[in-house]
């Protein structure tokens, strides 16, 4: 079989066995210990599109269900491609292949006005309640936090919550700014915390329907306004703007025009915090599946490049975290949820959309626990001294505000 061949030089971790369509078995067994794992595939067409375009050709497969693994969970196979990816590194094979997909790296990071709405729209316009059966009951599509390892996700979400809201320097009587709002839980959250009042931005008519009626039922609708409105198009002016998990959708070419708009919509002495996915390796390209299939015009950046457009920008980089142990227990977390509810996912949709989300959740988990993929927080303020210089007020503020029935955080 002609692509056992070609995987055998890079599979240098654990064993995988490929039974292809004919049933023979084809071993490659790295030098190094690792999962071992067994593929099957059950046609030849998917053998030749492996060959020819790996990257597309997995993910189809499994969800139409050519590609099985035997004891019926994908994860073993992709955490161990992604142990062998990340073994490989960045090699001169991968330097030529970055080479040939620059050109297309730009063309799908130009996320005019026009793709934005479409490509949100592809994301975020499935029904509400499919998120509600595999998200935290705060519906966060984005990793939680977790200062203890063993934490429930509906807690995690909230620490992450309550992190942004200490790094935002929140008081009474601000007025925020929630760049790519969501479901309006995180806005709802920061008013439910102080007299404040926010205003959120979102591309989903989904997502803006659920959100108007989440403030609604909070009683926070006269302080919380949510608009279906891009972020180039807002003209307001906030003490605070917060943007969690939408920067990945804003594309590299307009890194420039994201940066000056939160300049320009800030308050001389107002603070933003971006919180996206990005990379600890040179600038690459989306894989071509989740592009397609997940979120359409998704990038995660390498720091240099989104440095490279905030330096031209009058703001200060007043902090800069990486969150690297938490997205991967959220994916977790998720998966697991989207299990418990198959059956009644698979009635809204069909099996392949379920093993679409399976794949995703998975390969996700995979990445965030072998290859370079982590979470930045950037906090900006237009001057200088309007953060306090160290870190010492994040974890007082937190315990101050946290809702009592959470269970007190340890801080290391």
């Amino acid at each position: 079989m002609l692509f056992a061949r070609v995987l055998r030089p890079f599979m240098t971790i654990g064993t995988l066995r490929i039974v292809d369509a004919a049933g023979v078995v084809h071993t490659i067994r790295g030098h190094d210990p690792g999962p071992d794992v067994t593929m099957r595939l059950h046609n030849r067409s998917v053998e030749r599109k492996l060959l020819w375009r790996p990257a597309m050709a997995l993910g189809e497969a499994y969800m139409d269900g050519s590609l099985t693994v035997d004891g019926g969970d994908v994860y073993p196979l992709l955490d161990l491609i992604n142990r062998n990816t990340f073994r490989v590194g960045y090699n001169p094979l991968s330097r030529f292949h970055h080479a040939l997909t620059w050109p297309v790296r730009l063309v799908t990071g130009s996320n005019s006005l026009k793709r934005a709405r479409r490509n949100a729209a592809y994301t975020y316009d499935l029904d509400a309640e499919f998120y509600r059966l595999f998200l935290d009951k705060h519906m966060q599509y984005t990793c939680g936090y977790f200062p203890k390892r063993d934490m429930r996700l509906d807690d995690a979400q909230e620490e992450k919550m309550l992190h942004l809201a200490a790094k935002l320097l929140l008081k009474p009587g601000v007025k925020v700014l929630d760049i790519g709002c969501g479901w309006g839980n995180l806005a709802a959250f920061l008013a439910g915390l102080e007299s404040l009042s926010v205003d959120g931005l979102t591309l989903s008519q989904e997502q803006l329907r659920d959100a108007e009626r989440l403030v609604r039922e909070k009683g926070v609708d006269s302080r919380v306004r949510f608009h279906l409105r891009d972020y180039r198009d807002e003209r307001g002016k906030y003490d605070r703007v917060v943007s969690v998990g939408m920067f990945e959708h804003v594309g590299v070419r307009h890194y420039g025009t994201y940066f000056k708009k939160i300049h320009d919509l800030l308050t001389e002495d107002g603070v933003a915090v971006v919180h996206f996915i990005g990379r600890m390796e040179p600038p690459t390209e989306t894989a071509p599946w989740l592009n397609k299939y997940i979120f359409p015009g998704v990038y995660a950046p390498a720091l240099s490049e989104v440095m490279q457009a905030l330096e031209k920008e009058r703001l200060f980089l007043t902090d800069v975290e990486v969150w690297r142990e938490h997205y991967a227990p959220t994916l977790a977390s998720w998966r697991q949820r989207l299990h418990a509810n198959w059956e009644q996912i698979k009635a809204r949709f069909d099996e392949p959309f379920c093993r679409m989300f399976d794949f995703y959740l998975a390969g996700s988990e995979a990445a965030f626990r072998q290859d370079t993929l982590v979470v930045f927080q950037l906090q900006l303020a237009r001057r200088r001294e309007t953060v306090p210089p160290t870190r010492d007020y994040i974890a007082p503020w937190k315990d101050a505000k946290r809702p009592a029935r959470t269970i007190p955080v340890t801080h290391a």
